[in-house]
């Protein structure tokens, strides 16, 4: 499948974190829609089942952080592939849709710009789903976007075991966006690189950063995956 960008995400329309902060964009009912409408699950399912496969995990039963878990869509395909998982968002009331879908994942209110609230090693890998653009925009006079970012990135390192993989879909505004966000992730000891499915179609293409937190001992080295399209 070549699913095609939500709505908000076109060229002739308002990216949704021009609008307002999330945990203010994402509320109440804004909240309940982006969970129930269909042509928004069908993407999100989409693009979470090409972040699993990306992510390569090497069996069932890995323990996997979603950045942005939100109500808890792309918490469902990583349950649906057999592994275990635990969610952040920054959006009480996502969260809330959520727990009362019944979720299987923990789910943690938090801001990703502070730093994820995760002990060393915790987790496995990690997806994150329509998310890390956020931290390019400064809600406030004090909020900075390269100190965001760096305290993100160096807080995903530190809570990924010894050679986790993390793939982070997003949705660039310009390429110094993609400039400034990989080469935060790399300052930050990342290796990989911004991988872009169906790069020749203005509908269907995506953007993902693949990560890697080191190298696994006694495992191959990294290889970047390859791109659909």
């Amino acid at each position: 499948r070549t699913p095609t960008s939500p709505p908000a995400q076109s060229s002739s329309m308002s990216r949704p974190e021009h609008l307002a902060p999330p945990e203010i964009f994402y509320s109440g009912d804004e909240a309940k829609k982006y969970a129930t409408n269909s042509r928004m699950r069908e993407i999100q399912t989409t693009l979470s089942e090409r972040a699993l496969q990306l992510l390569a995990l090497p069996e069932q039963g890995s323990f996997l952080l979603d950045v942005g878990a939100g109500s808890g869509l792309s918490g469902e395909c990583i349950t649906e592939s057999g592994h275990y998982w635990t969610g952040c968002d920054i959006s009480k009331d996502m969260l809330e849709v959520a727990v009362e879908g019944g979720v299987e994942g923990d789910m943690v209110l938090n801001d990703m710009g502070q730093g994820l609230p995760f002990r060393p090693g915790s987790f496995d890998g990690c997806i994150s789903i329509s998310a890390i653009q956020w931290l390019c925009n400064a809600e406030t006079s004090q909020a900075n976007p390269y100190k965001r970012l760096g305290i993100f990135f160096t807080s995903l390192y530190r809570c990924l075991t010894r050679g986790g993989r993390a793939v982070l879909q997003w949705y660039p505004e310009n390429p110094q966006q993609m400039e400034l966000v990989t080469s935060t992730a790399m300052r930050c000891g990342f290796g990989g690189g911004l991988l872009v499915d169906y790069p020749h179609s203005t509908r269907a293409k995506k953007y993902f950063l693949v990560l890697y937190a080191g190298q696994r001992e006694g495992g191959k080295p990294h290889a970047m995956p390859q791109a659909l399209g």
